[in-house]
């Protein structure tokens, strides 16, 4: 894939190079040609001194710092809320936009929350950082703003099947070791997630809130509404963990102001950008992980009409976690404000 239309090379700077989310960012740039004229990929400490491979050549990853952000002018920051609290502000000072796929800023109300198909002015309007939303949020609203820019949306019920990725490279590799485990016969023992996922699925691990909603689940709630700029939309999510290596699911109830035809949210959804769908109701065949593990599209299928409700439709849609769920749509971010266009 290359730009239709070139943008000034920029000194871009990857924080959490080393993550999966970081890995990710790395390859995206070079597969879509993002205008690079310096590339620096910064880590923690104990991450720092690793080499990745960029262009032909071994990028040592560099301890971030004061001195490692200078000149920078593009910071994609997928380190952790922490991190990015710490050292996004200072990158702001020395002339450097962010782009922070945390949960530090999502909320702020100074702070611009973007998905690009969906609200892409909300960029333009940022005060030098941008905060890419959760996951799930991001695939859900890809889904969610064509309809509803159709009829009224009135309430959204959505159920979610995650995967280990969303939990890192190294929930991945657990995965992978406990399920060889349990097949050998021996007894499981997670040290990354709470409980092994191996064979198993258990709620969202994210921290329980004091209305028995996790954090997790939440962001689905209140980012959503900021995205789609509904700021009264009734949303209800339950997030699961799942043992599925890379790519979300969502089971999705959607309830409008008034009747949906099944044809016309299929059309809509059909031709939306960013979306690719799956539906073959003969063959029972619908979206699943294995269809957008390492691609761009969120797949959506099955929609259909909700027999309770005659305002209501059910759909079923996955997306690469990784990728649109975080690389990806910081990188489609990042071109927006350089009026890359595609």
């Amino acid at each position: 894939m290359t730009p239709v239309a070139a943008a000034n090379p920029q000194t871009v700077a990857i924080l959490g190079a080393t993550g999966a989310v970081g890995q990710e960012l790395l390859a995206l740039l070079k597969e879509r040609a993002f205008p690079i004229k310096e590339l620096r990929l910064l880590a923690s400490p104990r991450s720092a001194g690793a080499l990745l491979p960029w262009q032909g050549q071994n990028l040592e990853v560099q301890p971030v710092s004061a001195a490692a952000l200078q000149g920078v002018d593009l910071l994609l920051a997928s380190a952790g809320g922490s991190v990015s609290r710490q050292w996004a502000p200072l990158a702001v000072e020395q002339g450097a936009v962010v782009i922070d796929n945390s949960s530090a800023f999502r909320l702020d109300p100074e702070v611009p929350l973007v998905v690009p198909e969906v609200n892409p002015q909300a960029a333009l309007q940022h005060k030098g950082i941008i905060a890419n939303p959760n996951c799930t949020t991001i695939l859900l609203s890809l889904v969610l703003a064509p309809l509803a820019a159709r009829r009224p949306l009135k309430r959204v019920i959505v159920s979610t099947y995650q995967s280990a990725s969303g939990a890192g490279a190294r929930a991945m590799e657990e995965l992978r070791e406990l399920s060889s485990t349990v097949l050998a016969g021996g007894e499981p023992v997670s040290e990354v997630l709470p409980y092994s996922l191996a064979f198993n699925l258990f709620l969202h691990n994210s921290a329980l809130q004091a209305n028995g909603y996790c954090e997790e689940e939440l962001k689905m709630l209140n980012e959503t509404r900021k995205i789609m700029g509904l700021s009264n939309l009734c949303l209800s999510a339950t997030c699961v963990r799942v043992p599925v290596l890379r790519a979300h699911s969502e089971a999705v109830n959607l309830e409008f102001e008034q009747p949906f035809p099944v044809q016309e949210a299929r059309e809509l959804l059909a031709a939306a950008p960013g979306l690719e769908l799956i539906e073959d109701f003969a063959a029972n065949r619908f979206p699943m992980p294995s269809d957008v593990t390492g691609r761009d599209a969120v797949a959506v299928g099955r929609i259909r009409q909700d027999l309770s409700n005659p305002n209501a439709l059910e759909l079923w849609l996955c997306g690469d976690q990784i990728r649109k769920g975080a690389a990806l749509n910081a990188i489609q971010i990042a071109e927006l404000l350089q009026g890359i266009g595609r």
